[in-house]
């Protein structure tokens, strides 16, 4: 409900349900990684728990009592946003979160919070607060943040967010995304989001090096961390997805919902099952084509494809025989330039 502040400005605050709905599929998707069973069970909580009967005044006795102005201005995001402006809610963050390791201490016995470098003013503000409040030792630990090749982070704010949700990015664009690391990142992901051994990851990375055109680094990749996020079907429809629209397979053996989310990835135009227009009038609308003279001589030049068969007619009308799952046509121009018509 309240973020922590970032460069770029103040962020939106969302209200109770749309928090308690992410709170919800947070722990959906956290439970495929850990167990909530056994003797080393993991154990979510929710920090509104603790902080929503907290008083104003018992706040700032026992928990703003502790930090000192002067250390709070010294944050480097804290420094850069004074020039700009900065809520006193996002200048307080730092002291929800060292608030809350304190309660995970007393509560939950804790000891060491974990997180990424960006975090380090706020896990070691909690460890701080351990100390001073409880009389009691905890510990920060932090790693670097991944960054593209740029420099810059992957993030919600920063786009190029990464989502573990299936409804909100598919598996087929979830191994999209790995195929398509850059060849100097690659071997890092591969060290840090695989479980392959030390050879097998240096052997990659001598053929990034020797081979980069066949990007067997990523491929792998591709594969060994979409199968641990979203299992090893949904890894082999994203690949014979990728296959197909390529021109390397069957659009015929893709299931409707794995067709449906691969096209959804690319630009998509829509029809009316009884007034099908043209292929030409499909290319321009799919925008394959800026113009119908265009597509025209696209058809004549052989570089146009009906779901994945040449086109020699630009005159051809598809049929209800041509729909893939029953409502989907894949249009392609050239090799690489791919488009699906929703047909309802």
């Amino acid at each position: 409900m309240i973020g922590d502040p970032k460069d770029s400005g103040e962020r939106s605050l969302n209200s109770l349900d749309t928090v308690k709905d992410w709170t919800e599929r947070v722990r959906r998707r956290v439970s495929g990684f850990v167990s909530f069973d056994g003797d080393n069970a993991a154990t979510v909580v929710n920090n509104y728990d603790w902080t929503a009967s907290m008083s104003v005044i018992d706040f700032l006795r026992d928990v703003g009592k502790h930090f000192p102005v002067n250390r709070m201005l010294a944050r480097d995001t804290v420094k850069r946003r004074l020039e700009s402006g900065i809520s006193y809610t996002e200048f307080s963050y730092v002291l929800l979160q060292s608030m809350d390791f304190l309660s995970l201490h007393k509560e939950h016995g804790v000891t060491l919070q974990f997180g990424g470098s960006d975090q380090w003013g706020n896990i070691t503000g909690g460890a701080e607060l351990v100390r001073r409040a409880a009389n009691g030792h905890a510990h920060a630990f932090a790693t670097p943040l991944v960054t593209k090749a740029d420099g810059t982070k992957y993030g919600k704010t920063e786009g190029g967010a990464l989502w573990l949700d299936p409804e909100m990015m598919t598996p087929y664009a979830f191994h999209q995304f790995w195929l398509n690391v850059e060849d100097e990142k690659v071997v890092e992901m591969l060290r840090i989001f695989t479980f392959l051994s030390r050879d097998e990851i240096e052997d990659h990375e001598a053929q990034t090096a020797e081979k980069p055109f066949l990007r067997a680094a990523q491929k792998r990749l591709a594969d060994e961390v979409t199968t641990l996020v979203h299992g090893a079907a949904e890894t082999e429809q994203a690949k014979a997805a990728a296959a197909a629209l390529f021109g390397g397979g069957d659009l015929h053996a893709l299931s409707a919902s794995t067709l449906a989310a691969a096209l959804s990835e690319t630009g998509t135009a829509s029809a009316k099952r009884d007034d099908l227009p043209s292929v030409v009038d499909l290319f321009v609308e799919a925008g394959l084509a800026k113009s119908k003279g265009e597509a025209r001589r696209t058809v004549s030049e052989g570089g146009a494809y009906l779901n994945n068969t040449r086109i020699e007619d630009p005159d051809l009308v598809p049929t209800e025989g041509d729909l893939l799952g029953g409502s989907w046509l894949v249009l392609r121009r050239g090799k690489k330039n791919f488009a699906g018509v929703q047909v309802s």
